[in-house]
């Protein structure tokens, strides 16, 4: 299980967007089959609500009203952009989760992240989204309901690694291995190996990598063409965002790759250890 934290950003469409591996949709109404888990004073919105399932823009719009309701909230150094979102990916040969699973998955890393304080009344609103096979996304509102500023542990990576690694555990899953090697042709073996991880995670990077660079012009470009009237431009939209998942999937096998690359092989016994056990007494 490979926890992620991407850039803040001042809009939670593109994370959402990215979660649903799809545009947000005013049509598409999200079951709690793909919202699995989410801020508890939602409770509050939906109580008078008669309509129980709301749509991917309704979602975002969600998300963004603190922005609406706070607009002069900042955080310290007087930034604006107030959407957080992380991403968490299993194994590829992790079982499937089931959906009470997932809700808890996301409950424990909301906490590690810091997004969810148990007894806290006006804190974040997120949401967690679990609409691709091995992936939840978080995503948040760090603008308090009181328009505070949130601001998350700085050891939020070293606390959702370890809530990780205790969610593999609790939850039988794939443990992602990272105890040095005890031998030291194996230790030189992963540091090569290492090296090369290092160049396929890079390729894969969400942040800065030139796949994702490339991933965002595509689908920067079928947002846009989306909105031009006509059949061909819907056509052209749908292949591009066809090449934007499959370059997506790309950047997952990229990083499925490198994280196999890292994790240490066992070392067969020397000759003389081999030729000893089959030695009769």
């Amino acid at each position: 299980m490979i926890p992620r934290l991407h850039e803040r950003t001042h809009r939670p469409h593109d994370p959402l967007e990215e979660a649903l591996g799809r545009p947000v949709s005013p049509n598409e109404g999200l079951t709690e089959h793909t919202i699995v888990a989410h801020w508890p004073g939602l409770d509050y919105f939906t109580l008078d609500d008669e309509q129980r399932i709301w749509t991917s823009v309704q979602w975002a719009e969600h998300l963004k009203d603190p922005y609406l309701e706070h607009p002069f909230a900042a955080s310290p150094d007087d930034d604006r952009r107030a959407i957080l979102h992380l991403d968490v990916r299993l194994h590829p040969d992790d079982r499937e989760l089931t959906g009470p699973e997932w809700a808890e998955v996301a409950q424990r890393l909301a906490r590690a992240a810091g997004i969810e304080i148990p007894g806290k009344e006006h804190g974040c609103r997120w949401i967690a989204v679990q609409a691709q096979p091995g992936r939840l996304d978080l995503i948040a509102n760090l603008i308090h309901l009181d328009g505070a500023w949130h601001a998350p542990p700085a050891d939020k990576l070293r606390r959702l690694a370890q809530e990780a690694r205790r969610i593999e555990q609790d939850l039988h899953l794939i443990r992602v291995r990272s105890d040095p090697p005890s031998r030291p042709a194996v230790r030189a073996a992963l540091t090569a190996s290492a090296q090369l991880a290092t160049i396929l995670t890079q390729l894969a990077d969400e942040q800065a990598g030139p796949l994702a660079a490339v991933r965002g012009l595509v689908e920067h470009t079928s947002h846009r063409i989306a909105r031009q009237p006509g059949a061909a431009s819907t056509d052209a939209a749908h292949r591009l965002e066809l090449i934007a998942r499959r370059l997506h999937a790309i950047q997952q096998d990229l990083d499925t790759t490198a994280n196999r690359l890292v994790q240490p092989r066992a070392v067969p016994a020397p000759d003389a250890v081999r030729h000893n056990a089959h030695r009769s007494p």
